[in-house]
């Protein structure tokens, strides 16, 4: 079923199929909402956070999961490095390696940053006829984005942002 009217006196959907298109659309104009949910961090930055957070150490495991560049992680290591929202560690028994943590400020700033999106979502999802089940599709459809990427990593081929692959 697909919304047509906000007006409580028109019927609210009709029996047209969602376009993938659409799907794309709203899920692109979500994106940019939640990222200008917060001032602290551009999107990028709170995807390395959120993974550091989640557990990942190392910049290239980070660059693998997030499907970018590691040159692209290595400016948002060192941009988050130098506002002291993370830190390097010596790995042991690599010295070409560093751990990342979160600071208490990077932790700080992750737990507001998140508040604020998770704010702004629910308030977009409790305009939906079903706002329990938008929630449960967007955690269904993080889920299938993380067995893409580990299906990529497990063959030994990653695809960055840009289209290209890596190796």
């Amino acid at each position: 079923m697909r919304p047509v009217s906000a007006d409580p006196d028109v019927p609210r959907t009709t029996a047209a199929p969602i376009s993938q298109t659409e799907a794309v659309r709203a899920l692109a104009r979500a994106s940019r909402m939640l990222e200008r949910s917060s001032s602290e961090l551009s999107m990028a930055h709170y995807r390395v956070l959120a993974a550091i957070a989640a557990g990942d150490e190392r910049a290239s495991r980070i660059a693998t999961r997030l499907a970018i560049g590691k040159p692209t992680i290595s400016a948002a290591v060192d941009a988050l490095c130098q506002r002291g929202l993370l830190a390097r560690t010596d790995v042991a028994g690599d010295q070409r390696a560093a751990a990342l943590r979160l600071t208490e400020e990077g932790r700080r700033i992750l737990t507001e940053v998140e508040v604020q999106m998770t704010d702004r979502l629910d308030d977009l999802v409790r305009r939906t006829p079903a706002p329990d089940q938008v929630l449960e599709s967007l955690t269904w459809l993080g889920a299938a984005i993380d067995q893409v990427m580990a299906e990529r990593v497990a063959s030994g081929h990653h695809q960055t942002v840009t289209g290209h692959h890596q190796r």
